[in-house]
């Protein structure tokens, strides 16, 4: 069995990014190394680069999220990137989109141990949620698929003019040119690729952002909107 990777010190950097809340960025630092790794969330080689490659690399992402607004993290995992984002961003309210039962218990866990209370965890599957959660301004996403998949689980969960962003490594451009076609069924109107994070990770974190316009998912998606809408109507007046 091999032994445990220790957690390394925090860089100064996650002092200055995550503020007064700095404390709790080194709880949950602690708690990827040790819940983390056992259960298979984060793979014990990730210890020693947790700071700059998980925790700093998805707080930054922050730079280019609008204040106050809804945010809904598909395929969360083990909460990245909406923990760092909440811990930096109080103002926001997330949603922590996640499938499997065993991580959404540690998300659970892990929102309750920070004191998130603008955090909420839900377990499904992001293409089952429409008309199950609100439609929110952003959608957030990490290593969790190709682009033109990953916008056809998050795109329709957008309000009308919302945004996705999806932290990507260096074949951003490469998906965005891939995803064209698929994006533009989907209801996008504008993309591009930003890079965030400038003094406090190297590489800069790159974020392909997506816009939609006012029908989110298309008109693949408009009849099942309508639907849901009916549907939560109706729930409403009973």
């Amino acid at each position: 069995m091999t032994e445990a990777a220790e957690l390394p010190p925090a860089p100064e950097q996650a002092r200055a990014v995550f503020g007064e809340f700095f404390p709790e960025a080194v709880r949950y630092a602690e708690l990827l190394a040790d819940a983390g790794v056992k259960r298979g969330l984060i793979g014990p080689r990730e210890v020693p680069r947790l700071w700059e490659r998980h925790l700093l690399n998805c707080a930054v992402l922050s730079e280019v999220v609008p204040e106050g607004v809804t945010v809904c993290d598909v395929g969360s995992g083990a909460g990245l990137p909406g923990i760092p984002l909440a811990l930096v961003r109080r103002d926001l309210k997330i949603t922590l989109l996640e499938p499997l039962l065993r991580r959404t218990t540690f998300l659970q866990e892990a929102v309750e141990l920070l004191g998130l209370d603008h955090v909420t965890v839900v377990r499904g599957r992001a293409e089952e949620m429409l008309g199950k959660v609100p439609p929110v301004h952003v959608v957030t996403a990490r290593a969790v698929a190709p682009l033109d998949r990953l916008a056809g689980w998050g795109v329709p969960l957008l309000r009308p003019y919302g945004e996705m962003l999806a932290l990507k490594g260096d074949t951003a451009e490469e998906e965005l040119v891939a995803a064209k076609t698929a994006l533009a069924k989907l209801g996008v109107v504008k993309t591009s690729v930003l890079h965030v994070g400038k003094g406090v990770v190297d590489p800069m974190s790159t974020v392909v952002r997506v816009e939609v316009g006012e029908s989110p998912g298309g008109v693949r998606f408009a009849a099942k909107r309508a639907k849901a809408a009916r549907v939560g109507r109706a729930r409403r007046r009973r």
